[in-house]
């Protein structure tokens, strides 16, 4: 059974980082594109960055561009969002999601094929 679990979120000051991961379970990352969306209540689904399979291309929403960074470790199976200067506006559910095959870096959320049930984001003081 394939699947996604994002862990690292929490609570933090404005100007402060945090770093997200996701592992995958029963399948190997590597082949698959993958994005990091987030969701606050109310509003749609947005992308926030996404990484082409073989890590060619990397795809920041305009508000993140400067401050996250994603990556991937093939060795862990894993998927990293580095976060850093966080703004309360920031604040939200981060979702990780994958998809087999090339989306060379397209972050619509309705490409992707699997996800994780996601982990909040707090950015506050």
């Amino acid at each position: 059974q394939l699947q996604l679990e994002e862990s690292g979120g929490g609570l933090v000051q404005p100007g402060g980082s945090l770093r997200l991961s996701c592992t995958a379970s029963g399948f190997a990352l590597n082949y698959f594109a993958i994005g990091w969306f987030r969701q606050v209540p109310g509003k749609e689904r947005e992308g926030v960055a996404c990484i082409s399979n073989g890590d060619i291309i990397k795809n920041y929403g305009d508000s993140v561009k400067g401050r996250f960074t994603i990556s991937r470790d093939a060795t862990k199976n894993t998927a990293t969002l580095q976060m850093n200067n966080l703004k309360p506006e920031d604040t939200a559910v981060y979702y990780c999601a994958a998809v087999w095959g090339q989306l060379f870096g397209l972050c619509v959320p309705s490409k992707y094929d699997y996800w994780g049930q996601g982990t909040q984001v707090t950015v506050s003081s």
